[in-house]
């Protein structure tokens, strides 16, 4: 471990905004201690400096949101739309589900698994115009702009996206490979 002098611990302190009072209270330390270690008239012990240390370094840490790392604007097909328009934006867009909206508002998803499905099914079922609304699939959870990003971690192990939403309308899209993004950056 780095034992910082006086005016690196001072320094990073206020680079983070925070006070001596708080950094005392956060690392279970007196205020007058802080300031003390800050002026560098006390030698503090190696226990107290590492609490010091581990406090101002979560608080530079910046936390990630789900506004932090969702795609805006989300591309989507309506319920409404045919079966092969919702297949050509798939291609065109290099994706293997869309969320399904009406009016801003998640109703479902469509998949390339439910699209082989409509495939198979078409061969049998002459003159009929598959839509979207035939073949989708449950809607992606939505989660608020300001959930932390390992809760979206949780739900995107069970699910293949996530829709950030705000006052009743989907903001933005998360998906398995945004978190990777996010690991690889």
């Amino acid at each position: 471990m780095h034992i910082p002098a006086a005016d690196e611990i001072r320094s990073a302190r206020r680079r983070i905004g925070m006070t001596q009072a708080e950094l005392a209270r956060r690392s279970g330390i007196s205020q007058s201690m802080v300031a003390r270690i800050e002026r560098g008239s006390v030698d503090p012990r190696v226990s107290t400096l590492r609490r010091i240390v581990d406090v101002i370094t979560s608080a530079e840490v910046p936390v990630v949101t789900a506004a932090n790392l969702m795609h805006a604007p989300v591309e989507s097909v309506s319920p409404e739309d045919s079966i092969l328009s919702a297949v050509e934006k798939m291609d065109r867009m290099a994706f293997s589900q869309l969320p399904v909206l009406q009016d801003g508002v998640p109703v479902g998803c469509i998949s390339e698994s439910a699209i082989l499905t409509a495939i198979a099914e078409q061969k049998h079922q002459k003159g009929h115009h598959p839509t979207v609304r035939d073949y989708m699939e449950s809607s992606f959870p939505t989660v608020p702009p300001e959930i932390e990003i390992e809760t979206v971690v949780g739900i995107l192990e069970q699910h293949h996206a996530v829709l950030v939403m705000k006052e009743g309308r989907v903001e933005g899209v998360i998906t398995k490979h945004d978190l990777i993004s996010l690991i690889v950056e």
